[in-house]
């Protein structure tokens, strides 16, 4: 019988050390330079949450889901989303690691575990470069238009202009950490003065008889039952609490993105104490944005009046002001821009995380000596998320990135409850009241949302993870650090870390 730790079943379930998740078992693990500061990180999860769907997901949802009652639909997704970010939170705070919920579960779980959820990521932060390189494309096209600017008929437009973001902004996150970072600055600041101009300018309209008692009579919708809810519930609604309930789920996917400014952890100075800020803060100032929006959405017209195409649009066309529509694009291309450059970063820091623990090829976690990032798997990420937005339909496969994320909020979850009875002793930047209350509550929270997907998504979802775990088997549970502790580092030691 083979004594091979790598094809024993112990090796299965080995978790790594809490020490190493942070320490020095590579040269690589602390490789990366450190640029982060606190006010950096909020305008990353800003980067990455405030998207286009700022301008349109309220109005689409109170016009065929939830109503006016929509603002309670916000302010739900709100709550269920900050209980997954204080486990994120206090994870965070324990292992300030590139690797996030990857490397958090490699530690409390194991090694298969780990690869699940680093495979889950993957499908979060590679599909979501592709779907929103896209759709920026499509939005720019029609911001241009919009302009009065004349453009080829057809996809010609939009098939040249997806690939060349993705490009442009892999080549930033590739030479320069600190130029993306001023990039992102600037891009965040500049959507964010436009978001101020819709709510300031929109409040000026608003109709508190719009808002009426935030509940509109329930409809049944006469249509066979896509997510497995509704499979289990028989018929589907539309309105009512059903429908605030429903909204919930589907405007929380917004939410998402706060758990990447986790994957900065190594680059932050201080990261115990400042990447639980960072998320806590960037989700909040997220979430009174979008409740902000939706307060001027539904009180500027009737929702019965509300465009599902454009709504926001519409709806200031509708009292007469054509020229926020201008607004409303501009900000639309500057959000959908800087999502896809911290998709980028995350996805490459996760990536890098896996690479330097041997689980996929360790020559993708060299560190260019030159630019200080890792420059070999950011262009690997690039071209793959190039070829997927080109020849894949992603724009009919967004609700994969989305059950991806959910499922690493699971493990964030029940990681915290874990940590906490096996790891008592280890030193955390923060921890998550009420334990395990909240914990379990974010479990919940977070079935809750994952039963509102469609049935197809979970079937896709799981023909990719069993994929996946085939790709462990055959390559990295032989490849793995743990397996082979001889192996040598991708760099030498001693590098220590790049300071400001």
């Amino acid at each position: 019988m083979s004594t091979n730790p790598s094809t024993t079943p112990r090796a299965i379930t080995r978790r790594l050390p809490a020490a190493e998740a942070t320490g020095l078992r590579t040269g690589a693990r602390h490789s990366l330079a450190e640029i982060y500061r606190p006010a950096d990180l909020v305008v990353l999860g800003l980067g990455v949450m405030i998207g286009a769907g700022v301008f349109s997901i309220a109005g689409q949802q109170a016009a065929t889901t939830a109503g006016p009652g929509v603002i309670l639909s916000f302010m739900i997704a709100g709550i269920a989303c900050l209980l997954a970010c204080l486990c994120y939170a206090e994870l965070s705070s324990t292992m300030p690691t590139s690797g996030s919920a990857y490397t958090f579960t490699y530690v409390i779980f194991g090694e298969v575990w780990a690869w699940v959820i680093g495979w889950a990521l993957i499908l979060e932060l590679q599909f979501a470069a592709a779907v929103v390189a896209r759709a920026w494309a499509a939005i720019t096209v029609r911001a241009i238009e919009n302009f009065g600017v004349a453009l080829p008929r057809g996809d010609l437009a939009g098939d040249l202009l997806a690939p060349a973001v993705l490009v442009l902004l892999t080549g930033v996150v590739a030479l320069s950490a600190r130029v993306g970072l001023r990039a992102l600055w600037v891009m965040v600041s500049a959507k964010l003065l436009a978001i101020g101009a819709v709510i300031v300018v929109g409040a000026r309209y608003v109709d508190v008889s719009n808002f009426g008692d935030f509940y509109v009579k329930p409809k049944p919708v006469a249509a066979q039952p896509t997510t497995v809810l509704e499979v289990f519930v028989g018929q589907s609604h539309a309105f009512g609490w059903f429908g605030v309930f429903s909204a919930a789920s589907a405007i929380a996917f917004a939410y998402i993105g706060f758990d990447i400014v986790a994957t900065s952890a190594e680059e932050t100075v201080n990261a115990p104490k400042a990447v639980p800020k960072g998320m806590i803060r960037s989700l909040v100032i997220a979430t009174v944005l979008y409740i902000a929006v939706a307060v001027v959405m539904v009180g500027m017209v009737p929702y019965t009046k509300i465009s599902v195409d454009a709504p926001l649009s519409s709806a200031f066309h509708l009292i007469g002001l054509d020229w926020m529509g201008h607004v409303i694009d501009v900000g639309a291309v500057l959000g959908l821009t800087t999502v896809i450059l911290v998709l980028i970063v995350g996805q490459t820091r996760v990536l890098f995380s896996m690479a330097r623990d041997g689980l996929i090829p360790r020559r993708l976690a060299k560190v260019s000596r030159r630019y200080h990032t890792p420059t070999r798997v950011t262009l690997v990420i690039g071209a793959v998320a190039v070829v997927l937005a080109e020849f894949v339909p992603v724009l009919t496969m967004q609700e994969l990135v989305v059950i991806g994320t959910l499922f690493a909020f699971l493990f964030v979850s029940a990681g915290v409850i874990v940590m906490r009875r096996r790891m008592p002793h280890l030193e955390r930047g923060f921890r998550v009241p009420l334990s395990p209350v909240l914990p379990a509550l974010s479990l919940v929270a977070t079935l809750w949302l994952m039963v509102n997907l469609r049935v197809l998504t979970w079937g896709w979802f799981a023909l990719y993870m069993a994929f996946g775990l085939l790709v462990y088997l055959l390559y990295g549970r032989r490849h793995s650090l743990l397996a082979n502790p001889r192996t040598p580092v991708v760099e030498p030691p001693g590098r220590g870390r790049h300071r400001r």
